[in-house]
């Protein structure tokens, strides 16, 4: 079933009309007058839409949108090189993710400007928009970059779940860190209860060179809990991956 982002839902019973973007999308599927496809606000609402012809849809009842996780799982990953950081955001927003934070570290390699910055996150964004209707999403994840190491840490210290994964961390394991917080039961809790909030996760992996023993004892300093993700060293743009995977079978996602 096509899917559209859209800023604001239309009513039960109303019409809409795709436009820039969405359009160009319903053109290029040709759809028919009676077929179904999706509106979505972005914030994790979908609403079912009928085609009544070329590109107005007469919409359905609002539902909660079923492909959004049981915790609000945030990564941050050192700058990578090259273009591996489109993968690991491509590959992010299909498992899940609900943020996307970039930032520099001592052994980071790629070092981008202000300019080319701003032009990869724009590009950035735009992979993570087309990821998340492909696998159904109810939320496009943000993509941004922190200025500093120091203000990464001070943003991701802030979740329920703080994690940073460490290559020289050999005790710790993230199913040690989930269950400090009983960060596994949130998968009972209602989606859309205000009474009862979304767990807040953070991931937080290194680039090519890991994390510098300072930067490890900044990060304890903050309050992340430092882990293991396993005996086997993983490249810079697998670590998030399997770690932020790990999480969603931890909470009965996968």
């Amino acid at each position: 079933m096509a899917r559209f982002f859209v800023e604001q839902l239309p009513a039960e019973g109303g019409s809409c009309t795709l436009t820039g973007e969405n359009a160009d999308h319903a053109k290029v599927l040709r759809l028919k007058p009676g077929e179904t496809v999706t509106l979505c606000d972005g914030r994790g609402t979908d609403c079912p839409c009928t085609v009544e012809g070329g590109l107005t849809l007469r919409a359905g009842a609002s539902l909660p949108c079923p492909g959004e996780p049981s915790a609000r799982v945030a990564l941050y990953l050192a700058f990578p090189k090259a273009d591996k950081a489109e993968h690991v955001i491509q590959k992010a927003t299909e498992l899940g993710a609900t943020e996307i934070v970039l930032f520099p570290s001592r052994y980071c390699v790629s070092r981008p400007d202000d300019k080319s910055l701003a032009k990869k996150l724009d590009r950035w964004q735009k992979i993570a928009r087309s990821a998340a209707e492909q696998s159904r999403r109810g939320v496009i994840p943000a993509v941004r970059a922190a200025d500093s190491y120091a203000a990464a840490i001070e943003e991701a210290a802030n979740a329920d779940v703080p994690v940073l994964f460490y290559e020289n961390e050999a005790r710790v394991t993230l199913r040690e860190a989930l269950s400090e917080t009983n960060a596994e039961a949130s998968v009972a809790r209602p989606r859309t209860s205000n009474a009862c909030p979304y767990i807040q996760i953070t991931l937080m992996t290194g680039a090519e060179g890991g994390f510098s023993e300072e930067e490890i004892a900044q990060a304890k300093a903050a309050g992340m809990k430092i882990c293991t993700l396993g005996p086997r060293i993983l490249r810079c743009e697998t670590a998030p991956l399997a770690g932020l995977t790990a999480v969603m079978y931890a909470l009965g996602e996968i």
